[in-house]
Order: structure tokens, then sequence, then C-alpha cells
């Protein structure tokens, strides 16, 4: 391996722009993420509502989405994560590792984690991308790894939506006819879609809540510095969690899940107003943006989550 920048004058010109293109990959990487999160959502909320007579309307809505969008959802969310600071970004990964424990601990009083996985797709882009630029800061051929990394984040993504637009196109003809292997297999196992995302975003964010700690503590100076960061940081999350508690077990649907997003980026604006810096208030502003986005693109599949 070896790194292009190396053999190039170092010029400001040239390191800007070579942070420029290591922010693009990362932030091609976490879109990829969530694109493979959306596609097997997908293929399992199709396979339910497949099986359900009473959800018909519901499948061939999930049928109609237009593939096309895909590509356009991924220049989008890679332009936004590239341009939210790895600060802001750890700050949204860990509001919402909280979040998700509660959610997850109130399961049994009627949440959905198929919603929660949906919720998820930025939070998923921001670990990612925190990840990436903990596990590779100082790294001398950091970009070629980014590269490279983007690549095969690419290959997967691809690859998932080839699944889901086959599943939405032929899984009805093939699981009555037995003769496609990726049906027949999805017919048997389609139920344990859930699980795998579980696990597998488990493992995420636990890596992007160790890497968001060690990104946000490196600006800290002192002890106590760090302690006037953290202590209305917990508490403003702290508040945050109860408030969507109970605003979730008062109302659902997309105007409670909007509400939500809008009382989350507020409370993180005026914290970052109080201790943190102007790029922190213009990066919660596309962190918003960011949230919209990914809610508005999987607008049909978290209807047929309510409804689930």
């Amino acid at each position: 391996m070896f790194s292009l920048g190396s053999w190039l004058p170092a010029l400001p010109g040239l390191t800007w722009g070579w942070v420029l293109l290591d922010a693009l990959l990362q932030g091609l990487v976490g879109a990829c993420a969530v694109l493979v999160l959306c596609s097997l959502l997908k293929v399992y909320l199709y396979i339910q509502c497949l099986n359900d007579p009473e959800r018909q309307a519901e499948k061939e809505a999930i049928r109609a989405q237009r593939w096309v969008l895909e590509l356009l959802h991924v220049v989008v969310l890679t332009a936004l994560l590239a341009l939210v600071g790895s600060r802001v970004a750890a700050l949204v990964v860990l509001e919402f590792s909280l979040r998700a424990v509660s959610t997850v601990l109130s399961l049994g009083k009627g949440a959905h984690s198929s919603q929660l996985y949906l919720l998820c797709q930025y939070s998923l882009g921001c670990g990612v991308s925190c990840g990436l630029s903990f596990l590779l800061e100082g790294a001398p051929h950091r970009t070629c790894n980014l590269a490279l990394a983007a690549g095969l984040a690419g290959l997967l993504a691809t690859y998932a939506q080839r699944l889901a637009r086959h599943i939405c196109t032929l899984y009805e003809l093939h699981s009555r006819a037995r003769y496609c292997g990726i049906c027949i297999f999805l017919l048997a196992a389609g139920h344990g879609i859930p699980r795998l995302l579980r696990n597998a975003l488990a493992v995420t964010f636990t890596v992007a809540d160790l890497a968001a700690v060690a990104l946000i503590n490196r600006d800290f100076l002192s002890t106590a510095e760090a302690i006037r960061f953290w202590t209305p940081l917990t508490i403003c999350y702290t508040l945050l969690v109860i408030y969507m508690q109970e605003e979730s077990r008062q109302s659902a649907g997309g105007r409670a899940v909007y509400q939500t997003v809008l009382v989350r980026m507020g409370g993180l604006f005026i914290l970052l107003l109080t201790v943190g810096r102007w790029t922190d208030v213009f990066h919660v502003l596309v962190s918003l943006l960011g949230e919209l986005w990914c809610l508005l693109r999987a607008g049909i599949m978290l209807e047929a989550c309510w409804r689930q």
C-alpha cells in the first residue's frame, strides 16, 4: 500500500483537499451501511406483508418504491455525513445509544424493534464515520484505507440492493415454484433478519460509542473542562430520553417521529450553544437535515412497522 499524498508537495490547498476526500470516503461508507440496513429491512417487511392477506396494500407500496432514488439517497447522505464534524457525529451516536437501550428495555411494553432499526439510519452513518475516524487517526495510508473500505462497503450495498430488488420482484413467484435458492432460503429463515440486524448493530454501536467518547475527550485539556462538558450533556440526554419515552406512550405515527427528531436536535442545539463551538451549531443543523432525509426516504417502511 502507498499514500498518494506522500508523492505530492505539502501545500495547504492539497492538505485541505485530502481532508475533504477522506471526509467524503467516510461519508460514503456510512451511507452504504445505511443502504444495507434499509435493503435488508425492505426484504423482511415485504415478506411479512406478503404472508398477511390484510397487508397487501403495504406490500404493493414497498414494491412500488423507485430503485433509481436509492442512488440519490446515497449521494445526499454521503454529502451530509461528510459535512458533519466528528464532535457532533459522536454526540448523535451517544444519544441514539442511550435511546436504544431505553427502548430495548421497554420492548415488553409494546415498542417495536423494526421501527427502531429505521430510526437509527442517520445515527448508524454517524457511528460508522466516527469509528473510521478514530481507528484510522494518524494512519500513514489513511486515504487508501478509506478508499478500500468504501469499495468493500459499496460492493456489499450493491448486493443488498440487488437482493431487495429480486425479492420485491420475484419472491412471490419463486417461493411458490421452489426453484430459486435465495427465495427458498428466505422462505425458511427470513424471520431471522431482525436478529441478524440486532447483532450487527450492537457490535457497530459498541465500537462507535467507544470511538465517540475518545473523539470528544481529545478536545479537553483537563479533567475539570471535561466535567463541565459531560455534566450538562448527561442531564440533557437523560431528560430527552424520559421525554421521548412518555411521548411514545401517548402518541404514535409519523408526526410523533418527526416531533421527536426536532426535540432531540433542538436540545442538542441549545446545549452546544452554551458549551460548544460555532461549527458545532452548524453541524447540528446538518444532522437535522440528515435525520429528516432518512425518515422521509423510509416513510413507507415506517408505516409498515407501525401497522405491524
